[in-house]
């Protein structure tokens, strides 16, 4: 074999390993990809949908109410779930009648037309935390019900940013 094979041999080598190095990078710092196992969210996000998730959202800034983000579940610290922020730290949330209300005040916007008319808390969500309700709220295991009510910001891996496949969409 001449010099000429393995120098190109080397090259391509030295390639492959910069791109998964850089693949990996992302991954792990960047971009998070995910499929969506249940309907909690739709019609926001469908069951079986494959989602981009971008790990920076917050490293600069704070999460929002409306906010569809995914996290480690609180109740066994490592399923990941997705949800829709709700609650802010310091907020009292409380669901009466149908309506979400926040400090006493009824949210104008709470993100889905479906209505659940199952009553809950009043909770006060913790600084550094945030309270998650799913968009199909009559079928969604979300903060309402879980033993550790609130998820830490430290256990939120990123914001939804874009659904891909099948139903290829901006997430908000």
């Amino acid at each position: 074999m001449n010099k000429k094979f393995w120098k190109e041999v080397r090259s391509d080598v030295l390639m492959i390993v910069v791109a998964l190095a850089i693949g990996l990078f992302l991954s792990k710092y960047v971009i998070a990809n995910a499929q969506v196992p249940s309907s909690s969210m739709e019609t926001t996000v469908m069951a079986g949908d494959r989602i981009f998730v971008n790990r920076l959202s917050y490293v600069f800034g704070e999460p929002q109410r409306g906010d569809i983000v995914t996290f480690i579940y609180p109740d066994d610290g490592e399923t990941l779930y997705l949800k829709r922020v709700m609650g802010l730290p310091g907020e009292t949330i409380q669901g009466k009648d149908g309506k979400i209300y926040i400090d006493g005040k009824a949210l104008e916007k709470d993100f889905t037309q479906e209505i659940s008319y199952d009553d809950f808390g009043p909770y006060t969500v913790p600084e550094d935390s945030y309270f998650m309700m799913g968009d199909n709220r009559n079928d969604s295991w979300d903060s309402r019900y879980w033993k550790h009510t609130f998820v830490e910001k430290e256990d939120i891996v990123g914001k939804a940013m874009v659904s891909y496949f099948p139903h290829p969409r901006l997430l908000k």
